[in-house]
């Protein structure tokens, strides 16, 4: 039977074999609670269960999803229906900065870290109305593969293919710091061993498969992350007493944090102790006009990133038709609805766990011997990731002498609310379904821009199937291995370098990718000069601001692309009005791309 066959075959029972899939990743999940209530498995035990259970069923699809045409390996056949093509994107979306960081950035910074969930989620509006459905109407494999015909000429492809390989590479290395962080923990290793763990199985999933391999992969992921983000934050609303849906209702929460702040006051200036940060309050309003300018400017920022990371860009190139891409984006704001709506609950019930006296597990007010010998304590205390220090001299834990690192925040909540250790292991499995599920994405967006678009469309156009998959497998490698490379150095945190990637994204694609589609007037010197002058300009400024240089507008290293997509825009329009249009034969392909029905313009058998 052919590959073809066998693909149509499969995705007629998809809602069988998911649906099996759930409920024996539920039957597991309720095997490792019994064996922990036995008292036959401890937490070491059910850790490292859950990882390799779940990597395991991850490589077997991604092994049984293995194939040797190029259409599967790069667009997946183009057979992906809405549902689960919002599925995978929401777990290509789900990145280790959304499950791991995201409400790490809340719990401690508060409103401005709500920028995030605003720009993540607003960016898939923009996806929506300008990208979409007209990228699948063009027909073609990668966004450098859009850059490359919409404009002509092999320096639009090459630039774009330049501004994809540092945003993507930028963001994998987010992902793999946070499967080693995730890692360090459920297997008591030190981060940078866990890395070259999480890497093993990222490369399991996609490899051999490429898109076809990770979207099924990622449906299954999805399954595994949304649960696990749910379990710890309904339980926890339920014990403190909000209900069993805390999303409307934890604003009580806060206001106790907030009381809870002033009884116990911060006794004792706090030292910085490396990579961690102390336990305060954050505040959820602004406080004046410069929280909202850097609010505004950083869910801008997000969500032109959203519209321009080729990696989501790339799902809606799997899409059967162009009416399934628009549908697609609808399913996949859905799911990722489910987790960013949840996020600023769960660092506020997680926060209150700490504070609140009348909890079992407070730990603030009580004496820093007791807290220390806590054995949740001690384990991420092993790994580098929390510190409880009586810098006053008082013995007891003030507010500035419990230190966290932001990004283990969700993964320590089951411990924090004192619940059973089958939850950690479970969110664990979570977190690196997350971190996995957006760098095979990513990884894989690299390649083929690699692969496809440089080798093969640049350097040899005669280059054969087997070639080019081939090379494709063997970049997959290279990256992966130079991404967890620069993991391990941790030159900043999960939040920061995804904040960076989106950023360098939009800097320099933006504004080509927008104008390719709505503007006929934009042309190939035009488009080159918008790619290299707003990447440029995005990148010097953020080597300005980090080398410690007065940053302008309060524009700080996680909005340059602020700086940079103007610069785009003004170079783009410029050198385009003074250069010839396109030809005649373009603008009609523009005109036909925004017509939302319709066969694809291109082949897909390029």
């Amino acid at each position: 039977m052919s590959e073809q066959a066998q693909g149509t075959r499969f995705v007629d029972k998809l809602h069988k074999v998911y649906g099996i899939y759930t409920l024996g990743f539920l039957g597991f999940f309720a095997l490792m609670a019994i064996l922990e209530q036995l008292g036959i498995a401890d937490a070491n035990a059910i850790g490292l269960l859950f990882l390799l259970f779940t990597i395991a069923i991850y490589a077997t699809i991604g092994y049984l999803s293995r194939t040797m045409q190029v259409n599967f390996y790069y667009v997946a056949g183009r057979e992906v229906p809405s549902l689960y093509n919002g599925m995978a994107t929401a777990a290509d979306w789900m990145s280790g900065a959304s499950f791991v960081a995201l409400a790490g950035g809340i719990f401690f910074g508060g409103y401005p870290y709500l920028g995030f969930v605003i720009g993540w989620t607003g960016g898939y509006v923009l996806v929506n109305a300008l990208m979409a459905p007209y990228l699948r109407k063009f027909g073609c494999y990668t966004v450098p593969d859009f850059i490359g015909t919409r404009y002509g000429g092999n320096g639009a492809r090459l630039c774009a293919v330049i501004v994809l390989v540092v945003a993507s590479f930028t963001y994998v290395t987010a992902q793999i710091n946070a499967t080693g962080t995730i890692a360090s923990r459920a297997l008591r290793i030190p981060f940078e061993l866990g890395v070259w763990f999480g890497l093993l199985g990222i490369l399991l999933c996609s490899m051999l498969g490429g898109m076809r391999g990770v979207t099924w992969t990622q449906v299954a992921q999805y399954i595994v992350l949304i649960i696990a983000y749910l379990v710890p934050v309904v339980w926890m609303s339920n014990a403190q007493g909000f209900g069993v849906i805390p999303h409307f209702g934890y604003g009580e929460a806060a206001e106790r944090i907030a009381e809870l702040e002033g009884i116990y006051g911060l006794g004792g200036a706090a030292e910085a102790i490396a990579g961690l940060k102390v336990l305060t309050t954050p505040h959820f309003d602004p406080q004046g006009g410069l929280d909202s300018w850097k609010f505004v400017t950083l869910a801008l920022c997000m969500m032109a990133g959203t519209a321009s990371l080729p990696h989501i860009l790339m799902r809606y190139f799997t899409t059967p038709t162009v009416r399934s891409a628009r549908k697609s984006v609808g399913w996949s704001l859905f799911f990722i609805f489910l987790l960013y709506f949840t996020a600023p609950a769960l660092a506020t019930l997680t926060k209150l766990q700490l504070l609140d006296p009348t909890l079992a597990t407070a730990v603030v007010g009580k004496a820093v011997e007791d807290v220390a010998n806590l054995e949740w304590i001690q384990r991420w205390t092993e790994v580098g990731m929390l510190a409880v220090a009586d810098q006053n001299g008082d013995g007891i834990v003030q507010l500035n002498e419990f230190f966290l690192r932001p990004d283990i925040v969700v993964l320590a909540t089951p411990e924090i609310a004192g619940l059973p250790y089958v939850i950690s292991g479970l969110v664990a499995a979570g977190g690196m379904a997350a971190a996995m599920s957006t760098a095979d994405g990513l990884l894989l967006a690299i390649a083929n821009a690699l692969s496809h678009d440089l080798y093969y469309k640049i350097i040899d156009p005669k280059a054969d199937t087997k070639h080019r998959l081939l090379v494709a497998r063997v970049l997959l490698l290279v990256i992966g291995a130079a991404a967890a490379a620069i993991a391990s150095l941790q030159l900043t945190g999960i939040l920061g370098a995804v904040a960076w990637a989106f950023c360098f994204a939009c800097s320099g694609l933006f504004f080509p990718l927008v104008l390719g589609i709505w503007w006929k007037r934009a042309n190939r010197q035009g488009a080159i000069a918008g790619m290299i002058a707003g990447f440029l300009a995005g990148s010097i400024y953020l080597w300005h601001v980090y080398s410690g240089g007065d940053p302008l507008w309060s524009i700080d290293h996680l909005r340059f692309g602020m700086i940079g997509m103007p610069v785009s825009l003004v170079a783009m329009v410029v050198v385009s009005l003074m250069t010839p249009e396109p030809d005649a034969e373009t603008q009609a392909m523009v005109d036909e791309t925004r017509i939302p029905t319709g066969k694809p313009i291109l082949a897909d058998t390029h």
